[in-house]
């Protein structure tokens, strides 16, 4: 394990004003994507898609790394370049999903196991040699009544250590991502409780698999209230409730955070964002991974048309840069309107 050369990636993707574009929609994913713009989900389609994505002019200067599915990772530009090799000279590290998705959790009504461990070893020695230089896992934690219950947590965060322990040893940056979903109804109360108890443990799992914590990045959720909850917590609220949460759980040796957006609105999650840096100096970068809410423009403006390129490129250009300065704790709502 070159301790040096993962930091640096981990540094890298949390640089000033850059974060992560998650691409690594799944193929049933990509398909009610392409289902809501009414185009068919061919691998040619999706292809192109991407394509339009990562050679966006005005995106690259505030996106530090591109996370690809599979398939992804194996395809070219339409001049033939390799994706891995077209984003690593514009500047954007090559990334990877390797779980193979949540199952159901024996025993568990309700709750889930992220699989994917069997063979991953080799997988990732076959996706260092395609370019990929850091890869993601996330597992899925879902309140409800008397859920999560601690063997579902600490399952998860053994599987999550486990995967990261096996990145490192393959020179590749784990991205750590146990997602405490915002479905449901309860208040901002219970989603932080049960935040601090995740991330308690993953900690616990990472360093006992003697996970290097300063050659990863953490992917977790905000602390926010459930999409059904009839209070719903103020952005001022969200922020200070999630940054005291981080403060209290995520030791300072780990160089950044990465929030995914989880199912908020794109302007949400870009303001959520911004707010948190008022908090003054944190240990870490805290910055973006978002896929939805960094794609939504984007894909609606490309409708699946060799017409829409331009207009999908401007609008992921667009979000790029305002997460970007929002991950600086430099964005304004009324940016929006003049964006």
């Amino acid at each position: 394990m070159n301790t040096a050369e993962l930091n640096a990636t981990a540094r890298a993707l949390v640089a000033k004003n850059r974060g992560i574009l998650a691409a690594d929609e799944s193929s049933g994913t990509i398909k009610k994507r392409f289902d809501a713009i009414k185009i068919e989900s061919t691998e040619e389609n999706r292809r192109a898609y991407r394509e339009m994505l990562f050679t966006a002019a005005g995106a690259q200067q505030y996106i530090s790394g591109v996370i690809m599915y599979d398939e992804t990772l194996h395809q070219k530009t339409k001049e033939g370049v390799p994706f891995p090799a077209y984003l690593a000279k514009a500047g954007m590290i090559p990334g990877i999903k390797v779980d193979m998705g949540a199952k159901p959790l024996p025993g568990f009504p309700g709750e889930t196991i992220t699989e994917g461990l069997d063979g991953l070893r080799e997988r990732l020695a076959e996706y260092y040699k395609l370019g990929a230089r850091f890869a993601k896992w996330r597992a899925v934690i879902d309140i409800g009544a008397g859920i999560p219950s601690r063997y579902a947590i600490d399952a998860n965060a053994a599987g999550l250590a486990r995967y990261a322990a096996l990145c490192q040893e393959a020179g590749i940056a784990p991205i750590v991502e146990p997602e405490v979903l915002m479905d449901g109804a309860h208040p901002l109360e219970r989603c932080e409780e049960v935040t601090n108890v995740v991330l308690d443990s993953v900690f616990s799992h990472l360093f006992a698999a003697r996970v290097s914590l300063e050659g990863m990045v953490l992917k977790p959720n905000m602390v926010i209230p459930g999409k059904k909850c009839t209070d719903q917590a103020s952005p001022a609220k969200i922020a200070e409730a999630t940054v005291r949460t981080l403060r209290r759980q995520v030791p300072s040796a780990v160089p950044g955070i990465a929030f995914l957006s989880g199912g908020q609105s794109p302007t949400d999650a870009t303001l959520h964002l911004s707010l948190m840096h008022a908090a003054g100096p944190l240990p870490w970068a805290l910055t973006f991974s978002y896929g939805r809410a960094l794609q939504e423009d984007a894909l609606k403006a490309w409708a699946g048309k060799a017409g829409g390129v331009a207009g999908g490129q401007k609008a992921l250009a667009t979000r790029a840069k305002l997460n970007g300065l929002a991950a600086a704790g430099e964005y304004s709502a009324t940016m929006e309107t003049a964006a």
